[in-house]
């Protein structure tokens, strides 16, 4: 009798399309473990913000690389690839089946690809920084977008460090940023890529429904929880979807009302930014999420 030879599992996709769940249903069956892919799920405190899963809703299944960084420190993808790679290569060592879940299209890419991550110049950064903090995020994300189109495509323009990080590799290598970026080849482990999607309006009707249930759970409480703790100094963390617009609010920038409803209009738009990326990466296959039979079909594939 011939056994099937271990290899990970990769649960992506947009936000809202239940890769979550779907992480434990597949560890469940397969004597596998969770291994987190959501970049702001690394962040310990962020929880309502970020859905994520709940002790009891992980079902006893082991989850790994949550809640693993402070919101003062800034996340870093090369960090991340080191942490996640010997992590799988643990779980695999123990018998054990990695299931990679999350919509961070870098970071999956980073753990399965060959991803270069090009040296820095300080007086650049230190320029660009200064840039930044006096025209913000979104100007600059527009002369990256004239500059890279597909690295803008890839970036939210209220994500500040990584605009300014893509405009500095450019300047620095006189290539474009999304020219440092895996060409997706064989995934490494044999890893099995399962893409979750759903309709469009679908979707969106499920993020404005997230974002609703999230300000009722206390996501306002949660980030002046996460306040007091430096959320405001942490350059990744207090950009999060959900957590910025709560600071504009309790800043007296607008009120409680508009900073869920920008948050569901970003989180939209987000979402569509996430399609874009998963779907140019042709290993991937994809399955609707709305069907009955999900996890049967997610099973077929492996």
């Amino acid at each position: 009798m011939t056994t099937r030879p271990l290899r990970p599992v990769a649960v992506i996709g947009p936000t809202a399309t239940g890769k979550s769940d779907l992480g434990v249903d597949l560890a469940i069956r397969l004597g596998g473990e969770v291994v987190n892919a959501d970049a702001m799920q690394l962040y310990r405190g962020m929880d309502i913000g970020t859905a994520k899963l709940a002790v009891d809703e992980r079902r006893g299944v082991p989850h790994h690389l949550l809640d693993v960084l402070d919101v003062t420190e800034t996340a870093s993808v090369a960090a991340y690839q080191r942490q996640t790679r010997r992590t799988v290569e643990d779980l695999l060592a123990r018998g054990r089946v990695p299931v990679l879940v999350g919509g961070s299209g870098l970071y999956v890419q980073a753990v399965l690809d060959e991803l270069e991550f090009p040296g820095t110049d300080p007086e650049v950064r230190a320029r660009l920084e200064a840039e930044l903090t006096e025209v913000g995020p979104a100007a600059l994300h527009a002369r990256l977008a004239a500059a890279d189109p597909a690295a803008a495509a890839a970036i939210l323009p209220s994500n500040g460090r990584r605009v300014v990080r893509a405009l500095e590799v450019i300047e620095i290598t006189g290539r474009p940023f999304s020219a440092t970026l895996p060409r997706p080849g064989p995934a490494r482990y044999g890893t099995v890529l399962v893409g979750l999607d759903r309709d469009v309006a679908e979707l969106d009707e499920r993020v404005d429904e997230r974002v609703r249930r999230m300000f009722a759970a206390g996501l306002v409480e949660e980030v002046r929880a996460l306040e007091a703790v430096g959320l405001r100094e942490g350059r990744t963390a207090s950009r999060a979807l959900g957590y910025q617009q709560v600071l504009a609010a309790l800043d007296g920038e607008c009120d409680l009302d508009t900073a869920a409803s920008e948050t569901a209009r970003a989180t939209r738009r987000f979402v569509r930014r996430q399609r874009s990326w998963f779907r140019r990466d042709r290993r991937i296959t994809w399955l609707d999420a709305a069907r009955p039979d999900l996890l049967d079909a997610a099973l077929s594939l492996l």
